[in-house]
């Protein structure tokens, strides 16, 4: 019989995949062996993967390109990494040598962006994009960017008073963006998106404070939809309200010539997880280009700000199960040496799904098993619902220690779980690896953050 844990995965799956694959016992992860890093580092631990951050890049320009040359498309694609992903220095490092631009959502990323262009990792050139709601100091910060000489810093106006605040702070002509209050799905708590200015609203906006605004020029329109870029009925149509809303303003704005269609490509959940990324780009370009031709209207820049797709699947976390606790007739709990609630929030937040793997012991019979955290939190569970209805993993035993990795899990953990900071019951963070490859070829490994200490927290609680 097959019992054992590759059994189940082979079963399940195709297996191995591009990023991973089976070293005798051990799981590898770009060719990472996971357990040579649990040996040197120890577990629980977090780590990046920095040439993924390139590699998806490169990917996605790719495929523009690609698109942009097949349909004789005119306009040009840039590629903005969306920062509140992931502010970490290595993270903008890795993703700014590929030449790319940024785009912001509060007053302190302009304070980074600042900080970049000081160390020369981005110039003049670079396109900065400044979604969010503008208050004071954000407002403030654009503008001194700007003043500063930032010609291609672009405010993307997200209600009715930025054009007045924005214009209070910069001292000369500046562009601007305006984004689109998109529609939510049906099933929404709520019928439209708190962000942006709604479709029918625009037209007139544009006219009652841009149009004979001998300080703003209008650039760019901004359109993103929550549940991203998906090849949907609901994604279409509003993407094409979109495109119409441009073709409109277009016909009586000459500046405007930048459609941003934001963030939101998915990124793998799963190892049976498929997403033609490719097609969708194309049936994109496509669309944009047809409805422009038909309208007689030049086609827009593309831009897009790409964040969970740049950095989600650079990262990682692997803990070490500490214990077997047997509840009932049916449920067996594995307890991990960390918690879920800290080091990956959004699994107890909304439900997400990451990659789950054993590390070890594939060659080992597997067993039905529930994750627990160590939180007094009853919330401090991996769902088994979000993976695949069951959770399966060699069986535990004592004097065999089990270790376990999240994959894909590069974007939103870190600063939604507050990296640095107090952590639910104490529970410390975790140690975080950086990882690359030198000009060999050859994997490198460094420590970004030791595992917090008892000093380290009792000093942000005042003791």
């Amino acid at each position: 019989m097959k019992t054992k844990y590759i059994d189940l995965i082979e079963q399940t799956y195709y297996f191995p995949q591009e990023e991973f694959n089976l070293n005798k016992n051990h799981l590898e992860f770009h060719g990472i062996d996971l357990m040579k890093l649990v040996e040197q580092y120890g577990a629980p631990l977090k780590f990046t993967y920095l040439p993924k951050i390139s590699d998806n890049i490169q990917r996605a320009k790719k495929w523009f390109a690609d698109a942009i040359e097949a349909n004789g498309y005119e306009g040009s694609y840039n590629y903005c990494y969306c920062t509140k992903s992931s502010h970490f220095k290595h993270v903008l490092n890795e993703a700014l040598s590929n030449n790319i631009h940024i785009e912001t959502s509060s007053a302190f990323d302009i304070d980074i962006v600042e900080s970049l262009k000081a160390a020369g990792k981005i110039t003049d050139d670079t396109y900065v994009i400044s979604n969010g709601f503008k208050r004071d100091r954000y407002v403030e910060n654009i503008a001194r960017l700007i003043n500063n000489g930032h010609e291609n810093a672009i405010p993307v106006i997200d209600n009715y008073e930025e054009i007045e605040l924005l214009s209070n702070q910069i001292n000369g002509k500046f562009k601007v963006g305006i984004r689109i209050a998109s529609e939510e799905e049906p099933k929404f708590e709520f019928y439209t998106s708190r962000l942006g200015i709604g479709y029918k609203n625009i037209v007139p906006f544009f006219n009652n404070q841009i149009k004979n605004n001998e300080k703003v020029e209008l650039k760019m329109l901004h359109f993103f939809i929550n549940t991203g870029i998906r090849d949907t009925a609901y994604y279409w149509n509003e993407l094409m309200k979109c495109i119409k809303v441009y073709i409109n303003l277009k016909k009586i704005c000459p500046s405007l010539d930048s459609l941003n269609i934001g963030g939101g490509f998915p990124i793998k959940n799963s190892l049976a997880f498929e997403y033609d990324y490719a097609y969708m780009i194309n049936e994109i370009i496509a669309q944009i280009k047809q409805a422009c031709d038909d309208a007689d209207v030049k086609v827009p820049h593309i831009f897009t700000e790409f964040g969970s797709f740049t950095v989600g699947e650079s990262g990682g976390a692997i803990y070490e199960v500490l214990y077997q606790k047997q509840q009932n007739d049916r449920e067996k709990w594995n307890m991990i040496n960390s918690s879920f609630i800290t080091t990956l929030p959004d699994t107890w937040a909304i439900n997400k799904r990451f990659i789950m793997l054993a590390v070890n012991r594939w060659n080992e019979e597997y067993e039905r098993v529930l994750l627990g955290g160590l939180t007094c939190d009853s919330d401090d569970y991996y769902n088994s619902e979000q993976h695949m209805n069951a959770i399966y993993m060699p069986k535990y035993k004592k004097d065999k220690p089990l270790y376990i990795g999240f994959f894909n899990t590069g974007a939103y953990q870190e600063s939604i779980g507050g990296f640095g900071g107090l952590q639910h019951c104490l529970v410390p963070s975790p140690k975080h690896i950086l990882i690359d490859r030198n000009e060999d070829g050859e994997i490198t490994t460094e420590i970004f953050a030791e595992q917090q200490t008892s000093d380290q927290l009792l000093g942000i609680l005042g003791y």
